[in-house]
């Protein structure tokens, strides 16, 4: 457990909530070392009543008193909080912003000043703790800054470090990846009713196999090249199925939509600078 902190979350929305969970699950931190700010006060109080955790009375209060700060904030609204706790930012706090496209060099001009920065990209999945995060630091930050924003991320899933640059990759790969799994299983429950299945028992069927599928992958440690070829026998119904696949063009569908994904990250990581 981290006895020594204070962590402040500027903002409770779903990310927010997740982490604060996902913190006191993992018995990471007590109720106690979590202050936190949202503008939305209705929201704000439901969390601190769920949780527990103790109520700031503004942004400046958190920046002022806590360490690690965590931006939990739309994109839209970062210049507008960074200018506002700007006068109490240094090098000597870590802040963590997990605001998708919004670039570490945006964060340090809207403060106008250089910042210890790591800039983390979660996906919707640590709302169950099976999120998957990579974390970018920024050039003041250190071995233990990275260690401890590994520690928080693994308190909702698992986590890569990656460099900055990798970040609208990542967008396009990991934080739009759920929409795209849960597209193919959509697929797979219509093909079950097409079968004369009830919807429910098609369901039960997509999610439990994807579930599984996963789940082999994690456990064995092979390569799901490996794990695929052990379950097409040649001629098999398999074999036909995956032949299907790629006669309509599934993986070439999969990876023209990780780089559009991409490119879209990029287009608006460009409008930052606006």
């Amino acid at each position: 457990m981290e006895k020594r902190r204070l962590f402040g979350f500027i903002g409770t929305g779903n990310m927010g909530e997740a982490l604060i969970s996902g913190m006191l699950k993992a018995k990471f931190v007590n109720p106690n070392q979590i202050l936190a700010f949202d503008i939305d006060q209705k929201r704000l109080q439901s969390i601190i009543k769920n949780y527990r955790i103790k109520k700031a009375k503004d942004n400046l209060q958190i920046s002022m008193i806590c360490n690690p700060i965590i931006l939990c904030v739309k994109p839209q609204s970062m210049k507008g909080v960074i200018e506002e706790i700007s006068e109490s930012l240094d090098t000597s706090k870590l802040i963590i912003s997990i605001a998708a496209g919004v670039p570490l060099y945006a964060i340090e001009a809207y403060a106008r000043k250089q910042l210890r920065l790591v800039r983390v990209m979660p996906n919707i999945a640590v709302t169950v703790r099976q999120g998957a995060t990579a974390i970018a630091p920024g050039n003041l930050a250190n071995d233990d800054d990275i260690k401890l924003v590994k520690s928080i991320f693994e308190c909702v899933g698992r986590t890569i470090t990656v460099d900055e640059s990798l970040m609208d990759g990542v967008t396009g790969l990991s934080g739009s990846g759920p929409a795209y799994i849960f597209l193919i299983i959509e697929a797979l429950i219509d093909a079950g009713v097409y079968l004369g299945m009830s919807r429910d028992q098609a369901s039960i069927l997509a999610v439990q196999t994807m579930l599984g599928s996963i789940q082999l992958i994690l456990e064995s440690g092979e390569h799901p090249t490996l794990l695929r070829e052990k379950v097409t026998s040649p001629g098999g119904t398999t074999a036909v199925g995956l032949y299907k696949l790629e006669e309509a063009g599934l993986r070439k569908a999969i990876i023209s939509a990780v780089l559009a994904a991409t490119q879209r990250a990029k287009e608006l990581g460009e409008r930052m600078k606006q």
